[in-house]
């Protein structure tokens, strides 16, 4: 392994687009805030040696002119991978120094829990897709430098899947490149359709509001019959792309920066993400792992004096205070599931987070893993995070497949990396575009199909008419960085898809 400090002095975004952002399979991890305590380090890399991508229980993978179509579990595929590509080297300070780096969809659920699966489809895009790279940078913003790191990695191959599945072949990754920066210029500005001051955007919702507020209406009533105790609910919108995902990504950087934030440039999407919530960190080194969950909102202020007012009102709340209890607590179960008995507590409790749009309550739960216990073992059992399902867990989701239109596809999922020396750090996907086919056919107006989804948390004391508006005070980012005044509208697609789920 090689790590030596780059002589690149750009800032990390001007680092990203300057040296990947144009290459196959880019990746950006960014900490665009808080770099004292959650957005330390951020990293960015491409033309990745390996691709695991599935859809279902298709499962692929991509090894220069090598492609393996089979069916299996993506988490044991996962789990053989990193094995073969397995390696005891630690930093001291770099937490990521290679291995997978991607996205998990929030449907990978059903391989992990017999779940109904009645929501339609209707974004199509893989529910899992992985890069491996051998070769990263990183940076850390604290102390404003980065840091090129090249692996060497032994063939260590562990056993196969069993005497029904394939068992994957062990590729050696391409050599170690002395300068990892060396070759690369900084690309012209892509394609942009401006919208002109005052145009609005037309902005498709799967679900009429009276079809929401129905939803909600019908979680009161499960919760009332003791079925759960909170549900999170979601909708999405959809529009046309006007400007190229990477210029989307630039704007809602602006607009939004958040410690978990994200641009993923593969094939079948582009995912561009401003998570403010982390899901699961591990330390593989120390036994150490981590989950912060997000429950309880309000927006900012116009003024100082209204900002104020919406902070307290959110400390204050005892219905948000007890909503997010329960998902604490949810969450110190689900860790119990990896952890040494008794070693699961709070480390932060009920903390406020302040963003660009909206104040958060936050805590941290952590505890010390088991032996034997690795990086894909906590995402199998921990996942999707329980602050954005409800609880119990189970119950929630299935209510969540009965009364939402559609598949949440990579909202709720998690997105970030795990290391080949175990360590992990992945976000919950809130705050996230889905830009798909955003090359379309010349005649083709726009830039491609941009999809995003935003919800919130129904308890027994839910308002209805409030719940609908937390989801648009968690999305008011998200329209801003479009770049014009937004109009939401629902097409008769919309309308069949929420009159599926409309008998309540």
């Amino acid at each position: 392994m090689l790590i030596k400090q780059a002589r690149n002095t750009c800032n990390t975004l001007e680092l990203f687009e300057k040296y990947f952002s144009r290459r196959p399979h880019c990746f950006f991890l960014d900490s665009g805030m808080d770099h004292g305590k959650l957005g330390r380090f951020s990293f960015m890399g491409a033309e990745p040696f390996l691709i695991l991508k599935s859809k279902g229980r298709l499962v692929e993978i991509i090894e220069k002119n090598n492609i393996q179509r089979f069916i299996a579990d993506p988490f044991l595929v996962l789990k053989e991978l990193l094995n073969k590509y397995s390696t005891d080297f630690y930093s001291d300070e770099i937490p990521f120094l290679g291995g997978a780096v991607g996205y998990f969809s929030y449907d990978l659920c059903h391989f992990l829990e017999k779940l109904p699966s009645t929501a339609i489809d209707d974004i199509g895009i893989p529910d899992c897709y992985l890069g491996f790279y051998d070769s990263i940078i990183a940076v850390d913003n604290l102390h404003n430098k980065s840091y090129e790191i090249n692996l060497e990695l032994s063939d260590n191959c562990r056993g196969g899947f069993g005497s029904t599945s394939l068992t994957i072949p062990r590729t050696i990754p391409s050599p170690s490149r002395e300068n990892l920066l060396d070759g690369y210029v900084v690309p012209q500005n892509g394609s942009t359709i401006d919208h002109k001051p005052g145009q609005s955007v037309s902005i498709e919702s799967n679900f009429i509001k009276e079809a929401y507020i129905a939803a909600i209406n019908r979680a009161k009533e499960y919760i009332r019959q003791g079925d759960i105790y909170q549900v999170n609910l979601s909708q999405r919108f959809e529009t046309e792309l006007a400007l190229t995902p990477f210029e989307l990504y630039k704007r809602l950087r602006k607009i939004n920066p958040a410690p978990f934030a994200a641009y993923l440039d593969f094939d079948e999407a582009k995912i561009i993400s401003a998570s403010p919530e982390r899901f699961l960190k591990v330390d593989a080194k120390s036994r150490y792992i981590e989950t912060r969950p997000i429950k309880g909102t309000r927006p900012r202020g116009a003024a100082p004096v209204e900002d104020e007012r919406f902070k307290e009102q959110l400390l204050n709340s005892p219905k948000d205070r007890a909503e997010h209890i329960m998902i604490v607590d949810l969450e110190r179960n689900d860790l119990g599931r990896v952890c040494v008995y008794g070693s699961v507590k709070p480390a932060e409790f009920i903390a406020l987070e302040k963003y660009s749009t909206v104040f958060h309550l936050v805590s941290t739960v952590s505890g010390s893993l088991k032996k034997g216990v690795d990086a894909v073992d906590c995402l199998t059992h921990c996942f999707p995070g329980g602050s954005i399902t409800g609880a119990p867990k189970i119950r929630a989701m299935e209510i969540i497949d009965e009364l939402e239109p559609a598949k949440r596809s990579v909202y709720t999922g998690a997105i970030g990396y795990i290391g080949f020396n175990g360590n992990m750090d992945t976000s919950i996907a809130i705050r996230t575009f889905i830009v798909k086919d955003d090359k379309p056919s010349p005649c083709a107006q726009g830039l491609g199909k941009l999809y995003f989804q935003v919800g919130g948390g129904i308890v027994a004391d839910s308002e209805p008419e409030a719940e609908y508006q937390e989801t648009l005070d968690k999305a008011k980012a998200l329209f801003e960085a479009l770049g014009a005044d937004v109009r939401i509208c629902h097409c008769e697609e919309s309308r069949i898809l929420a009159g599926r789920r409309s008998n309540l």
